[in-house]
């Protein structure tokens, strides 16, 4: 059924994600709603129509404080103020500059479960607490590691191993040393040179072997790295070393896996990796310098 109201329509057919604020002004009314909290309600687990009141009727996520009203007490996060040009998207009030505290002081008083609970995470956390602790759940789920396109698939490890090998084709390798061949026959051109990675299976874990061709100034280089599949402080526990070499020179890189929570471009763009200059990939390559012909070999141990 069409909604009367046409300006609210469009405000929810184009849903934007907001990070709810962090200026001093909702850290001071946070801070001061807690206290309130602390001394005259006790946390209380949240029903889903007191959850659709903390729903923005905007963006349809959760408020946090400032929380603003209109004169007839629809109410509406702070990020989406701006966007509805100070009218109500309920009713066209005016918004005007009134606070909902009641709404912020509910708000202090309940507790929700994380939002990775069909992940694994079975914690409740009072709602002022839950973002922060969402930021650093060790059941939030992972990106998927696939350089070769901007894939939007997220998962567990087990899930995502089965997702680059099915939908990816990716190469699976059971092994802690590899020895590979990349053979790319014009070295001058960067666009589409990212190769397919690679899945090593070792000590129990996931790992992901990049390969590939960026623009550095005005030359493409050249870089291979390792991503572990898991948290940084996991990753902490491996180190790996890389070798490519050619015509009796050879160049070594030894380093500790990155964490797949680490994107491949910003891992790429820090340069935490082996990084070999185009002509010396092609001096590498041998023969007359127009196909790029290198072997990387290397390992992967558990620090003791």
């Amino acid at each position: 059924m069409a909604s009367a109201n046409p300006f609210f329509d469009d405000m929810r057919s184009k849903p934007e994600v907001i990070d709810p604020p962090q200026s001093e002004d909702m850290m001071d009314v946070g801070e001061n709603v807690n206290d309130t909290a602390s001394n005259s309600l006790k946390p209380v687990a949240v029903s889903s129509s007191v959850r659709e009141l903390l729903e923005c009727p905007v963006c349809l996520n959760a408020m946090y404080p400032p929380i603003h009203q209109c004169s007839n007490g629809h109410t509406l996060c702070s990020g989406c103020k701006p966007r509805v040009h100070n009218r109500c998207p309920t009713c066209r009030h005016e918004l005007g500059n009134i606070r909902c505290l009641a709404l912020e002081k509910v708000a202090a008083s309940l507790e929700l479960p994380c939002k990775y609970q069909s992940f694994g995470c079975m914690g409740i956390y009072p709602y002022y607490s839950k973002l922060k602790h969402e930021s650093q759940c060790i059941y939030r789920p992972y990106n998927c590691p696939y350089a070769g396109s901007e894939c939007t698939v997220i998962g567990d490890i087990p899930s995502l191993v089965a997702h680059l090998k099915d939908d990816h084709k990716v190469d699976m390798h059971s092994g802690s040393t590899f020895n590979h061949r990349y053979v790319k026959s014009n070295p001058q051109e960067v666009e589409n040179a990212t190769w397919m990675l690679t899945v090593f299976s070792c000590f129990g874990q996931y790992f992901c072997l990049h390969f590939e061709a960026f623009q550095l100034g005005m030359a493409p280089v050249y870089i291979a790295f390792l991503r572990f599949m898991g948290d940084d402080d996991e990753a902490k526990n491996y180190s790996y070393s890389l070798e490519v070499g050619g015509n009796g020179r050879k160049m070594i890189w030894q380093g500790v896996p990155r964490s797949i929570r680490d994107s491949h471009r910003k891992v790429r763009d820090s340069f935490d990796g082996l990084i070999i200059q185009r002509n010396m990939a092609l001096f590498f390559s041998g023969g007359d310098r127009k196909e790029l012909k290198l072997r990387v070999t290397g390992r992967i141990w558990k620090e003791q």
